[in-house]
């Protein structure tokens, strides 16, 4: 001990040096040991990273080669589906049926049975033979989804009711008559509920009928139900769930020829209904408080302040709207709420709902079809107006809603009972426009008898052209035009058959892609223009995309 002491003081330096030595060589021993730690923890880390990834590329390749995707439905260009000793009702409504993201079709006949691949007939109801079905075919081939006897007499068909029944699936509406209310599924074909009416002879129900907030509070919507009977008009809300009655009848101060449309006024809800010389205006509110025997109060729902103030509380005549032979009310979308356009035997006016102040006129002589929307500018919505302007022969303008300026107009040799107009979106935000008639070049004869049922597709890039797409003497009892899936596939269908006072006979339903058509289609020029074709006219319109307006 003493040698040590005696060492340290004799040498203090190097024992100094030696303390050091020792720490520096612990400090690189812990340095080695913790690195040899991150060394390890980082391969683990990188084999974790691998095998992430690794599972990924499996999980991806799953996916996209072993485990299949679902396949897309092929849609047929043309389909038919024929009936024999049928008679075809003029409905034709387009919805999704069998939530397959391509729409179906639904249309009504009369029969003593359906189709022979559904074997069902009136029996199974416990109708009479013959009687009303209600038959949905897939949009996609045209094979029979469902088909249901619905009616002994089917007076109208209603579909696109989100909620009906005890379930709240979406339905449609058939008014049989005598009167009976019946829902049916959309999905299956299958009745929610019937409810039977007596009401006599001689009575009509106002269509089509309304959806409106749940008034008995079971969660489903209800249906408000005007008749007319002995120059009355009568009011009835029925349950959305169970078709029973809620509340009681009511009478309105309405002539009984009376029409009627529901308009929407931001905050206000009102039904306007219109003979040939009045115009009649009730809330929604008032019209459910007189049918509840007590104050009806819907949350979102106020009354117009404006309206109300131009409306006489006895007779609910407004005292601003006041036009002679009313052909025809529509709504036409504002800026922020709908106006009305006015469609007299001379004149066609368009109001605006928010200073009840005229807009515009535009002189229009004996309309034949109700209104119908489109686009002839690029978002700047038209209204197409056809009009009687001698035997046989109609005018059909296309009309600026802002201004009431007609930007486009044709004449046609017409039959009776020739169908309206239809109107489908194109992707440069204009539309395409289908009318049926037939164009008499100028210079050419004027025909004799019965024209001819061609249907012409226009569209707005080629103002001068027309394409004739079909040349039929078949009688067309309903058509239509959509998009059968959404931005694409735009078909029209057509339903042909026999009139119900010529008896019954071979019903057809015919689904035709539009372009296939074009393809095919005969070009006619309104106007020859320098630099077009027929064929550079053709394939430019068979180009032409289509998309869904939200």
């Amino acid at each position: 001990m003493d040698n040590k002491d005696s060492e340290a003081e004799i040498h203090p330096l190097k024992t100094e040096e030696v303390k050091a030595q020792e720490n520096h060589e612990n400090f690189v021993e812990r340095r080695i040991i913790k690195s040899s730690g991150l060394s390890r923890l980082s391969r683990w880390r990188t084999a974790a990273f691998f095998i992430s990834l690794f599972l990924c590329l499996i999980i991806v390749f799953a996916f996209s080669f072993i485990i299949p995707c679902p396949e897309r439905p092929v849609s047929e260009r043309t389909w038919f589906q024929y009936y024999n000793n049928a008679v075809p009702y003029q409905f034709l409504v387009i919805e999704d049926v069998n939530e397959d993201k391509v729409q179906d079709v639904l249309f009504a006949f009369k029969s003593s049975n359906g189709s022979s691949s559904s074997n069902v007939s009136c029996l199974d109801e416990g109708l009479p033979s013959p009687c009303a079905f209600v038959a949905a075919v897939s949009g996609t081939n045209g094979s029979v989804l469902w088909e249901s006897p619905a009616a002994e007499e089917l007076q109208w068909l209603q579909c696109g009711m989100q909620r009906l029944g005890t379930a709240g699936a979406p339905g449609c509406l058939v008014v049989e008559k005598p009167l009976a209310l019946t829902a049916i599924s959309l999905w299956t074909g299958e009745v929610l509920w019937r409810q039977s009416r007596d009401f006599g002879a001689n009575y009509t129900v106002l269509t089509p009928l309304s959806v409106i907030p749940d008034v008995d509070n079971d969660g489903v919507q209800d249906l408000i139900i005007f008749i007319t009977k002995e120059g009355q008009v009568k009011t009835f809300i029925h349950s959305g769930k169970t078709g029973g009655q809620i509340g009681r009848g009511s009478s309105l101060s309405v002539d009984g020829s009376a029409r009627y449309i529901s308009l929407n006024l931001r905050s206000s809800s009102y039904f306007l209904f219109y003979t040939e010389n009045s115009l009649y205006a009730y809330s929604l509110e008032d019209l459910c408080s007189a049918v509840m025997g007590m104050e009806v109060k819907f949350p979102n729902l106020q009354p117009n302040s404006l309206w109300e103030k131009h409306i006489d509380p006895a007779t609910h005549r407004s005292s601003l709207l006041r036009f002679q032979d009313i052909r025809y009310l529509a709504k036409v979308p504002g800026q922020s709420q709908d106006n009305i356009l006015v469609v007299s035997s001379e004149m066609a006016t368009l109001i605006n709902t928010k200073d009840l102040l005229t807009v515009w006129t535009l002189n229009v002589s004996r309309a034949l079809s109700e209104p119908l929307l489109g686009y002839y500018k690029p978002d700047v919505r038209g209204i197409v107006l056809e009009s009687e302007i001698g035997p046989n022969r109609k005018k059909v303008m296309i009309v600026e809603s802002g201004s009431g300026a007609v930007q486009w107009e044709l004449k046609l040799n017409s039959r009776a009972g020739s169908p309206g107009p239809a109107t489908l979106p194109t992707a440069d935000h204009r539309s395409a426009f289908l009318m049926w008639g037939d164009y008499q070049e100028p210079g050419n004869e004027t025909r004799h008898g019965s024209p001819l049922q061609k249907l012409y597709l226009f569209h707005p890039s080629y103002t001068n052209v027309l394409l004739e797409l079909r040349n039929s003497t078949d009688q067309v009892i309903a058509f239509t035009a959509a998009l059968f899936e959404r931005s694409r596939h735009a078909c029209y269908v057509l339903l042909q058959g026999p009139q119900p006072s010529q008896g019954p006979g071979p019903v057809s339903l015919m689904k035709r892609k539009l372009k296939e058509d074009v393809l095919e289609s005969r070009v006619v020029w309104l106007r020859r223009a320098a630099g077009d074709s027929e064929q550079r006219v053709q394939e430019r319109l068979y180009r032409m995309r289509f998309q869904s307006r939200d």
